[in-house]
């Protein structure tokens, strides 16, 4: 199965070899992965399509929301597709260049999305804990300089990653035990000195992920000491039945991100255990999103349905229209 295409004794080609154990029969997997990328894109399209073009919509919490679903279907574009491709038609071979973008594409969207859950999370702090300076405080400058925030962020320490992978000479294999290219899985292909970009990887995984998540649990602790203040019982149960199912998505999207990140410099862990967490890190949080965090909210809610109700009227007058002529 390894590929005999290589420059010199350097491989230029590699192949994206899948779920490990499901050689053969991933075509198994293809139902339930076309069925979330799906899922994915209607849930997140319909989100977008609700709150851009409402200006009475365009406050920063909705911005924020459309903006993670505008994350959320880029994350799972780049790596689904492909997958689907690999499992289907057994297109598993990629160019290192090929490789290399899409590292980047991966690793600087999911990075982004980790910048836009921080920014949420503080959001929802200051709407909560200091409702009367919302407006003050939650403007369009903000948000303009937390966009800048994030792109700038990922985009420094991403291309770091991906500058110092690309000279690298891979001459030991050209086999990806992965199904998308991530770092850790190309880089441990070269046969030379990779100290750099491993430590680099988790010093950049540990300042992004790690200074987000202390930022979003120091935000939802002093949300949780607000709310234990409100009289209302009512208030109360509906704010922690809010806060905790933020919590959920957000832990699973860190716990994953780390475990996967952490696993490649440790060498107990299976490597199905690697993969699985690694595509349930990318492909699971952008179909969870757009539920969680936007069809619970209510004016998003209204909106969709007043539109799904406009749109079948529409239907059946012109059905009605059709048969009377």
């Amino acid at each position: 199965m390894e590929d005999t295409r290589y420059n010199g004794s350097l491989y230029i080609e590699f192949i994206l070899l899948g779920f490990p154990g499901f050689e053969g029969s991933e075509g198994l997997l293809c139902a339930p992965l076309l069925l979330v990328y799906l899922t994915t894109l209607i849930a997140n399209s319909a989100i977008v399509l609700v709150i851009a073009p409402d200006p009475s919509m365009h406050q920063p919490m909705y911005l924020l929301i459309c903006c993670l679903s505008v994350v959320d279907i880029i994350v799972s574009s780049i790596v689904v597709p492909k997958m689907l491709l690999s499992f289907l038609f057994d297109l598993k071979a990629v160019s290192l260049a090929g490789c290399l973008a899409q590292m980047f594409l991966v690793h600087f969207w999911s990075s982004a999305e980790s910048t836009l859950l921080l920014a949420m999370a503080v959001d929802r702090y200051v709407a909560i804990c200091n409702p009367l300076r919302y407006t003050a405080i939650m403007t369009g400058s903000a948000l303009l300089k937390l966009a800048m925030f994030a792109l700038v962020r990922s985009g420094l320490t991403v291309t770091t990653l991906v500058i110092l992978a690309s000279p690298l000479p891979f001459c030991r294999t050209n086999l990806i035990p992965h199904c998308y290219c991530e770092h850790m899985a190309l880089v441990k292909l070269a046969c030379a000195d990779t100290g750099l970009n491993s430590t680099l990887g988790l010093v950049f995984a540990f300042t992004i992920i790690g200074f987000d998540s202390v930022c979003v649990l120091l935000s939802y602790c002093r949300i949780v000491s607000t709310v234990l203040k409100i009289t209302s019982a009512e208030s109360r149960r509906k704010l922690f039945h809010t806060c905790c199912t933020h919590l959920l998505v957000i832990a699973f999207c860190y716990f994953t991100a780390l475990f996967s990140f952490l696993t490649y410099r440790v060498g107990q862990v299976s490597m199905g255990i690697r993969v699985l967490l690694s595509v349930m890190y990318l492909i699971l949080p952008p179909m969870a999103n757009p539920i969680i965090y936007g069809m619970r909210v209510k004016e998003i809610r209204e909106r969709l349905l007043k539109k799904l109700g406009s749109r079948v009227i529409k239907t059946r007058v012109q059905k009605v229209t059709s048969v009377a002529s």
